[in-house]
């Protein structure tokens, strides 16, 4: 079951605890370089302290009495290097403004570092894990400064070579991206990141797990390119509208598998760009709910060794798209539920006796004159297909075949 916003929320960020007694407590930004410049292995802050900060050794950072690291606004808040590091219940806000130095609220390398209950707000990027292997990020807030817009805010999450590294039971909101790079064995589950431009965005990120998670109006949900065996499974993708809204889009990629995810009111659902590249490593949509889209799937170079398995396609404007005037009939559609499938079960075994074929001569029309794209989905559109099915003449071409179309849903169908 997915993770509900409220839910999360009351989960994520620091939690407001006294400060133990008989510990030293930093107060000032003073107290609290000496203290991580000491060999404690414990260090204490309270209240509001103002300043950019680093170490390099191990340590734990605790925060009490709503403890605040507010930056001066010239660099990152802080910066931590070691081993078995553990920040948490602390707030970072106002770090600097320069992209060329993403400076951000804290930026961590190492081993096995935990980040737990912070929350990150008025910074131009959020955490970064750099170098930085099994890793963890939990129950945080992240948030972007509001005044700056779309791409020219910084990443929220960052996982750079961080092999082995999870994320789990964040709110990440407003920032530019959740990214995931050159990094092995990722999770991120129980996630919920909205009005970002990558929910996330996984590059060279093999064996690597999206799940339970709600990705919302983010202009694209999740992106994933030269990675292999990326499993995303029970999330809620939507509202990625606009030009180049996009659900779920892989470029370059093997081995991937989707199982019961959402994909609901994006302007493209899913898109495969020669994913898979090796068709015996096959890209497997099973159990989805494909709905609402403006176009469910379109496809690019990617035709053989991709599948589509009892999913559920409900109320799309546009089933399936190739880009440059091919079709999908390589692509292995089994035993999926089509909205518009008008066919009939005489055997009663929830099967259609017949196939569902989708054949459109609208999609030459577009193909021959890109222009006409803007009316796809209109009546326009659906009554000269209407037509042509009905007048042979107009010879609509056969993009794609489900030989065994399903009757009934898979899925519940959300109200």
């Amino acid at each position: 079951m997915l993770p509900t916003l409220a839910a999360l929320l009351l989960m994520a960020g620091p939690v407001n605890r006294a400060c133990p007694p008989d510990v030293a407590v930093a107060r000032s930004a003073e107290s609290l370089k000496l203290l991580l410049a000491s060999d404690a292995p414990d260090v204490w802050v309270a209240g509001r302290v103002t300043g950019d900060f680093q170490a390099s050794r191990n340590l734990a950072l605790h925060g009490c009495e709503g403890a605040v690291l507010e930056g001066t606004g010239r660099g990152t808040v802080l910066r931590l290097k070691g081993d078995d590091l553990l920040v948490e219940d602390l707030v970072f806000e106002k770090s600097g403004i320069r992209v060329s130095s993403e400076d951000g609220a804290l930026k961590l390398s190492g081993e096995r570092a935990v980040v737990r209950r912070v929350a990150v707000r008025d910074t131009l990027y959020g955490i970064a894990f750099e170098q930085c292997h099994a890793c963890r990020l939990e129950d945080a807030s992240i948030e972007g400064r509001v005044e700056i817009e779309g791409n020219q805010r910084g990443d929220g999450v960052k996982f750079w070579e961080a092999h082995g590294s999870s994320m789990r039971r964040n709110v990440v909101r407003n920032v530019r991206d959740v990214v995931v790079w050159y990094s092995r064995h990722v999770t991120l589950e129980d996630n919920n990141i909205t009005g970002g431009r990558y929910g996330s965005h996984f590059m060279y990120a093999h064996d690597s797990t999206v799940r339970r998670s709600v990705l919302r109006g983010n202009t694209v949900g999740v992106f994933v390119m030269y990675s292999a065996r990326v499993l995303v499974e029970d999330n809620e993708i939507s509202g990625a509208r606009g030009p180049a809204g996009m659900g779920i889009g892989f470029k370059e990629s093997d081995a991937v598998t989707l199982n019961r995810n959402h994909l609901v009111a994006n302007t493209l659902g899913a898109y495969l760009d020669f994913t898979p590249r090796d068709p015996r490593q096959p890209v497997t949509f099973e159990g989805n709910t494909i709905a609402l889209n403006g176009v469910a799937v379109r496809t690019h170079s990617s035709e053989r060794g991709a599948r589509f398995l009892r999913n559920d396609f409900l109320d799309n404007d546009a089933l399936i798209e190739v880009d440059g005037n091919g079709d999908a009939r390589q692509v292995e559609f089994s035993g999926n539920h089509w909205a518009t499938y008008a066919g009939y079960d005489l055997d009663q075994d929830g099967v259609g006796d017949v196939a569902f074929q989708l054949k459109q001569a609208s999609s030459d029309l577009r193909d021959a004159h890109p222009t006409l794209r803007f009316f796809q989905g209109t009546a326009a559109m659906a009554l000269y297909d209407a037509v042509a099915n009905a007048v042979p003449y107009f010879g609509s071409r056969l993009i794609m075949e489900d030989p065994s179309p399903a009757m009934k849903p898979h899925q519940e169908v959300r109200p």
